[in-house]
């Protein structure tokens, strides 16, 4: 097969990997079509081609496909963005510019206080902002 045709075999089977839901199995052969166009053109015989063709294909599709599909189908986590504004409720004391604990959704968090007053356990406080598992809390 020329070159050229390898090349748009390998456009088509991406683009009907795109334009069909789910699989992920046009694509390595899209991929396996266009590494094999380069060769056809230095002139490798038909058979090898397709020998060539076959095994890219297929070792991409065996070492590639569920690592590419678990990525896809990946969900993000709680965006933890939305936490601020919430209120929590302190653990314990939490001296100003310190740390301390604080009660989220019934999780426990590690809470520091923004602002230059000492925070009492028990006092209902909010959420300024986070980073990771710490919260910035202002009394409420």
């Amino acid at each position: 097969m020329d070159w050229w045709m390898w090349v748009l075999a390998g456009i088509g089977l991406l683009v009907v990997e795109l334009v069909t839901p789910g699989g992920l199995f046009a694509l390595f052969f899209g991929v396996g079509a266009l590494v094999v166009a380069p060769a056809a053109a230095a002139g490798l015989g038909r058979v090898g081609q397709w020998l060539l063709f076959t095994a890219v294909s297929l070792v991409l599709l065996a070492t590639l496909r569920r690592r590419l599909q678990d990525r896809l189908t990946r969900r993000p986590g709680a965006p933890v963005d939305s936490l601020v504004g919430e209120e929590v409720v302190l653990l314990g004391d939490v001296p100003a510019g310190g740390e301390g604990a604080a009660e989220l959704r019934g999780v426990p968090w590690r809470a520091r206080a923004v602002g230059g007053d000492t925070l009492r356990a028990g006092q209902r406080c909010r959420v300024e902002r986070v980073e990771g598992v710490l919260l910035w809390v202002r009394a409420a």
